[in-house]
């Protein structure tokens, strides 16, 4: 059993090593993506949380893939306290997805797969 539970975590460590995390974004960063012009999504969330954890590679692919048409942020609320006041958070992940005038126009509590979000971009009119 022992060996089963030391297996089980190097995978872990293995899993979460195998992709490039973004980097959590800073007040700066956040204000000159909302005034951009291109819409954007937020996900606050944590670096130990397990949801986050699993959105954190769905959120670097669409970071990439949505470059220049859309911006893809994550906020640590553990390394920004303040975010977490700013932004109104009940509970992490939360996905907060703004026009491209920098207004909210929809909020999601919990893990958002792929899809998901794709599909909250497209409805933006992000192709």
């Amino acid at each position: 059993m022992k060996q089963c539970i030391t297996v089980f975590a190097i995978t872990l460590m293995l899993a979460g090593a195998a992709y490039a995390e973004l980097p959590s974004a800073n007040d700066s960063t956040v204000q000159q993506a909302l005034s951009s012009g291109v819409p954007a999504v937020i996900d606050l969330g944590a670096r130990h949380c397990i949801p986050c954890k699993k959105m954190a590679p769905i959120l670097e692919s669409l970071a990439g893939e949505y470059r220049g048409r859309a911006t893809v942020m994550f906020i640590d609320v553990h390394e920004d306290r303040d975010a977490v006041e700013k932004f109104r958070i009940q509970m992490i992940p939360t996905q907060i997805f703004f026009n491209s005038q920098g207004k909210e126009v929809k909020r999601h509590m919990g893990f958002m797969d792929k899809a998901g979000i794709v599909k909250e971009l497209k409805t933006m009119g992000v192709k």
